[in-house]
Order: structure tokens, then sequence, then C-alpha cells
């Protein structure tokens, strides 16, 4: 395993926690809406009134959101289809079984952060307050998108191909997370906590893949 990755894992793995905490405990005050308590409140206030919200980057970056999970059916189909060929589990490419726990992971972080709420939106969605902490759409953006660009090399043998979706790739992670923060949707310290905890996310497959390559 390359030791410089798994240290790199574990750097990140320690700040994901403490910024999380951090976020949680400093300078927590009422300034959401219902009264509702954001940690880094004088940061995250002094953004939010210069940003604003613009709900047209907000809808843009919802339908944006949609195109990861094309490249998580792509790598799906590709393991089925090693899987029935090979008859086994065991045979299947270990990248491709890797990428698949990296995808079970993310959805757990989801799901967590679902039910442990950190921050609240700065704004009211369709009705309802929801879960801020972290960005969702910027952690689907990089965790998915990003873990693309690690393994494509693999699954995609053509290299004027792979090359132009890699590139398509990049600009649809870079604009779903420049759009959320466009669109005001989500506190500062949320969108930074989603690029802090996936990049975690993605260096922990790294590891993983380096591992497969040794």
């Amino acid at each position: 395993m390359n030791k410089k990755y798994l240290s790199i894992s574990i750097v990140l793995l320690i700040l994901s926690v403490c910024y999380t905490i951090l976020v949680k405990n400093i300078d927590v005050a009422p300034i959401g809406p219902n009264g509702s308590e954001v940690g880094f409140s004088a940061i995250n206030e002094s953004v939010h009134n210069f940003i604003g919200v613009n709900m047209t980057w907000y809808n843009i970056t919802k339908y944006l959101g949609v195109l990861p999970f094309l490249l998580i059916a792509y790598y799906g189909i590709q393991g089925v289809k090693q899987l029935i060929s090979e008859k086994s589990l065991a045979k299947v490419d270990k990248k491709l079984i890797f990428l698949g726990v990296f995808y079970f992971v993310f959805v757990c972080v989801y799901v967590f952060f679902e039910k442990v709420i950190i921050n609240y939106r700065p704004t009211i969605i369709d009705g309802e307050l929801e879960a801020s902490y972290p960005s969702s759409h910027t952690l689907l953006a990089i965790c998915i998108c990003g873990s693309s660009l690690l393994v494509s090399k693999y699954f995609i043998k053509n290299e004027k191909i792979r090359k132009i979706l890699n590139v398509i790739t990049i600009i649809i992670m870079l604009s779903i997370v420049i759009g959320r923060i466009i669109s005001g949707v989500h506190w500062a310290s949320d969108i930074l906590g989603g690029i802090i905890i996936s990049l975690f996310l993605l260096s922990t497959l790294k590891t993983a893949v380096s591992y497969v390559e040794k």
C-alpha cells in the first residue's frame, strides 16, 4: 500500500472530524430561518449576505446533479458484466469492487448527515428547512466525478474518448460546486465541509487503488 496516500487519508479524516466539530460548536448563533442555529455564524452570515440567494443556479445545479449518476451506472455495468462473465465475485476487478464500496460509503455519509444535523440551510426550500452540512451536491460532484477521474484509465481504453469524458466530468464537477456556492442555498462552511469530506473519501479510494496496482 502506498504510505503517502494512506498518510494523506488519515490527515484528511482527522481534518474532517475536527472541522465538523468546530462547525457545530464555534460561534453558534440563531441566524438561520426560524431561528435555526448556525456555527461560524459571523463568517457564514457575511458571506451569505454578500452572495444572496439565486434560485436559477439552484435549479441548474439540481439538474446537473443527475449527471454523476450516469457515471455510477457506467461503472456498475462494468462490474455486473465482469461478474456475469467470470461467474465469481472474487474474479471481478478489485478496483471495481473498491469503487462499489466507495459508493456505499458515500451513501452512508449522506444518510448520516441527514440524521445528525450540523447546520440547516440559510433559506427555506419548498416550505421545508433542510439539513445543509455538508453540501450534498458538493459531496456528490466531487466524490462521484473525482472517483471516475481516478479509475477511468482502467475501464475506458480509448485514450481520446477517455480524455474527452474526463474533461466533461471536470466541467460538470466544477459547475456543480461553483453553482452551489453562487446559489446561496448553503452556508459557506457547508460547502467547505463538503469539499474536505469528499477529499478524504477520494484519498481513501486512491489508497485502495494504489494497493491493487502494487
